[in-house]
């Protein structure tokens, strides 16, 4: 199968690597300014195009890897998109964090054009992209999902089919809330502590020994103890991005999102002050009395 990707960004630089590396397949990318850089897997053999469309006309499997709904819908309906130009029966797996209900709909342009859809976010880090460990969570036919298994298959340690179209986007927010949600509570915590001159050892020490054990804990804790922000490349424009989703679709399900919403504005004031673009470990610093 010849794979298409759109968004080679952090975690789609991962993805792109190891399509090319592990699985041996042809690759065909969209040339973007958002793009990491591209060296590598050039050198591996992929090949650049100019616009959606183009990727379209020569994919088998179109992985999308692109930061929300908005993005989706210009991809794959937009001017040069991918609608009007997928293979028949093409599919085209969505790696994004988006809404459900976005993807439902563009499930179905898709499969009214001849192709079909699959949403399959992922679950893990950049680090991980780079492994070629990434996990999804797949929502869509069995039967198309095990079609692209082996492209899947390239890229990450577990698939997980887990429900129809949208599922896998629903999943994903539920569990980015739970995930952002103990990350910021642990950053505004360090940062008190930082505050109060704890020594952020015994800080971390006492968490990993009680009830503050988390994967959170293990994500945050180089910061908190090092200043080492690399372990989770994920900014924090993009973590109140996913918050921010999971309160939508709430709302839209009349579900309460009381914690959320407090999430969401604890983030939103480190965005607002032009601080997007940090890593989310970073919220420690940036949650202090007075940000260093």
């Amino acid at each position: 199968m010849h794979v298409g990707l759109i968004g080679v960004g952090l975690m789609g630089h991962g993805i792109a690597r190891n399509v090319l590396r592990r699985g041996g397949f042809a690759l065909t990318f969209l040339d973007h300014p958002g793009n990491q850089p591209a060296d590598e897997i050039l050198g591996l053999g992929a090949t650049p195009v100019k616009t959606p469309a183009d990727v379209a006309r020569v994919a088998d499997v179109v992985i999308l890897c692109v930061t929300g709904s908005p993005q989706v819908e210009a991809i794959v309906t937009g001017e040069n998109g991918l609608i009007g130009a997928l293979k028949p029966g093409a599919v085209v797996v969505d790696c994004s964090t988006a809404l459900p209900e976005s993807t439902v709909a563009m499930g179905a342009a898709v499969e009214a054009a001849g192709a079909h859809y699959l949403d399959a976010p992922m679950t893990r880090t950049a680090n991980h992209a780079h492994e070629g460990k990434l996990n999804l969570l797949v929502g869509g036919d069995a039967e198309v999902l095990e079609k692209v298994g082996p492209v899947l298959a390239s890229f990450t340690e577990d698939v997980d089919h887990v429900g129809v179209l949208g599922d896998g986007h629903r999943l994903k927010l539920l569990h980015n809330f739970v995930s952002v949600g103990f990350m910021t509570l642990l950053a505004e915590a360090a940062a008190q502590a930082a505050d109060a001159g704890i020594n952020p050892e015994v800080f971390t020490d006492v968490l990993a020994n009680g009830g503050g054990a988390s994967a959170a804990l293990n994500r945050l804790a180089p910061y908190i103890t090092e200043g080492n922000r690399d372990g989770l490349p994920f900014f924090v424009a993009n973590a109140q991005k996913d918050i921010d989703y999971y309160r939508a679709m709430s709302q839209a399900a009349g579900a309460q999102a009381t914690i959320a919403d407090g999430v969401s504005a604890a983030i939103a004031q480190v965005v607002e002050g032009g601080d997007g673009q940090a890593y989310v470990p970073e919220l420690v610093r940036l949650f202090r009395k007075q940000a260093i």
